[in-house]
């Protein structure tokens, strides 16, 4: 009986190194948790149209929008662990959701960091018509107008800024919960809600044309791509600096190899100079090679729950 154990063993361990070795050998699912056009899925679009050059297989984009992101996240932590089903995981999905979720699954044991796609600043945006024009301004006006303004949240993410940002600014607002950041960018270009907080893939491109305000990004620096937006720093409330990022993740268990090979695309992908560009363009920051890796995904992610989970608990901030 263990001859036959070990010799099973030996053989799942074959089946495994070989599907690796083959891999991929059919259609990538890459899962985006939100609707189509925000900008979790225009990230995910350029990334994966270069990787499939790398991988010789299509990525088949399925946007999978409800929750908040949770329900597309729940469907890659139920796949099977084998590369053909992952996801492009960020801050409000893969750090806040676990926070004011009870989720049918575990953030970090559940999922295998795969790499790190970008980081950003978020942008506070509003409604062209809106008086103010400028973060001080913005304040003010919210601060004469309590429980009158609006602001939309597309995300988990995009709740706990705007909480966070109330907490900060001694302000009050009402929140107005969307599906994802595309329909929550139409009501805004529209009026129908007065404010967003959110990536700047999404906001710039309407910011340019003029649709929009933007009152600031929260880096520390300014957008190499729109620098002539002012920091929350220079607007003189820099504790309301936070980043964004995009990762890809993949079911707990995917074989290692599978996972390197995956990191490795994405390492081409973001090396590419029109990538690159067309990223840079809505307000990414790409990471050099070394900070693109499962491991610096995985220490990010980590460090970003240590971070943001006791302020999200102690301002007790809940899913809507």
């Amino acid at each position: 009986m263990k001859r036959l154990s070990l010799a099973l063993a030996i053989a799942l361990v074959g089946i495994t190194a070989a599907q690796a070795q083959t891999y991929p050998s059919r259609p990538i699912t890459l899962v985006v948790p939100f609707p189509p056009g925000g900008s979790t899925d225009v990230i995910a679009r350029i990334t994966a149209e270069r990787m499939r050059a790398t991988l010789g297989q299509p990525i088949v984009i399925e946007n999978v929008g409800a929750a908040q992101g949770s329900v597309g996240v729940g469907r890659v932590a139920r796949a099977p662990a084998d590369g053909y089903t992952i996801d492009i995981g960020q801050w409000d999905t893969h750090v806040v959701n676990g926070a004011i979720y009870q989720l049918p699954y575990d953030l970090v044991k559940d999922f295998e960091p795969i790499a790190l796609l970008t980081k950003n600043p978020l942008m506070i945006v509003g409604r062209k018509s809106l008086p103010p024009s400028d973060l001080p301004g913005l304040v003010a006006w919210l601060k004469a107008n309590p429980e009158k303004g609006t602001q939309g949240n597309p995300t988990a993410g995009g709740h706990v800024a705007g909480a966070y940002f109330q907490k900060e600014t001694g302000t009050h607002f009402t929140f107005v919960p969307y599906r994802g950041a595309g329909p929550a960018m139409q009501d805004l270009v529209s009026g129908q809600i007065d404010l967003l907080i959110v990536q700047p893939a999404v906001a710039l491109p309407q910011v340019r044309t003029g649709a929009i305000k933007a009152f600031a990004s929260t880096g520390n620096t300014r957008l190499a791509v729109a620098s002539d937006i002012a920091t929350v720093g220079e607007a003189g409330l820099p504790s309301l600096e936070m980043l964004g990022w995009y990762g890809l993740f993949a079911p707990k268990g995917t074989p290692k190899e599978i996972i390197a090979k995956l990191a490795a695309a994405v390492n081409e992908a973001l090396s590419d100079p029109t990538v690159r560009q067309r990223l840079a363009d809505l307000g990414q920051e790409i990471p050099e090679p070394a900070g693109r890796t499962p491991q610096a995904l995985g220490d990010l992610q980590k460090a970003e729950i240590e971070k943001w989970w006791p302020i999200i608990k102690a301002a007790n901030i809940r899913g809507e």
